[in-house]
C-alpha cells in the first residue's frame, strides 16, 4: 500500500478540521511518503512562515528514525548528545517534538508520515492522528499514545 494523494488530502483536511473544532492556532500539515517525499501540504491562513518547514521536519525525522517524533523527544531528553549527532547528520532538519506521526499499513509497514505544526506539540499530534485515522490508515505517534 502507498500513501496516495486522495488519502493524503483526506488526512490534511481532517487534521485541519480537528484544529478548527478545538479552536487551535493556524496549522501547517504535511504528508510524506515512505521515502520522505512530500505528497501533500496545506498551510492555514495566518500560520507562521516556518510552520510548513517544521511540520515537514517532524514527519521527516519520524520517517528517518522509524518511530514517531514523541519517541524522538524522549530519546533527546535522555541522551542530549544523541540529538547533537542527529542534528549534525540531518543538517538540522529533524524537529524532536510530538507532531510527527508515522503512517503504517495493516501489516505494520511504514508507508509515510504526517507532520503538523502551529499549536502545542501535543495538539499537533492529536490533529495528525485524527487525519490519519480518518483516511482509513494506522497512526503511530510513538509510545502507544493512541
Amino acid at each position: 500500500m502507498l500513501i496516495d494523494l486522495s488519502k493524503s488530502s483526506m488526512a490534511l483536511d481532517v487534521a485541519l478540521s480537528k484544529a478548527r473544532e478545538l479552536n487551535l492556532e493556524p496549522l501547517a500539515v504535511v504528508v510524506l511518503d515512505s521515502g520522505g517525499n512530500m505528497v501533500a501540504m496545506k498551510r492555514e491562513d495566518g500560520a507562521g512562515i516556518l510552520r510548513s518547514e517544521i511540520a515537514f521536519s517532524k514527519a521527516w525525522g519520524a520517517l528517518g528514525m522509524g518511530f514517531g517524533s514523541r519517541n524522538l523527544m524522549e530519546r533527546v531528553r535522555r541522551m542530549p548528545a544523541f540529538f547533537v549527532a542527529l542534528a549534525s547528520v540531518s543538517n538540522g532538519r529533524v524537529v524532536p517534538v510530538p507532531g510527527g506521526v508515522l503512517i503504517r499499513d495493516d501489516d505494520g509497514k511504514v508507508i509515510g508520515a504526517v507532520g503538523v505544526s502551529g499549536a502545542t506539540s501535543d495538539q499537533d499530534e492529536l490533529c495528525a492522528v485524527a487525519g490519519i485515522k480518518a483516511a482509513g490508515l494506522n497512526a503511530d505517534p510513538g509510545n502507544d499514545v493512541f
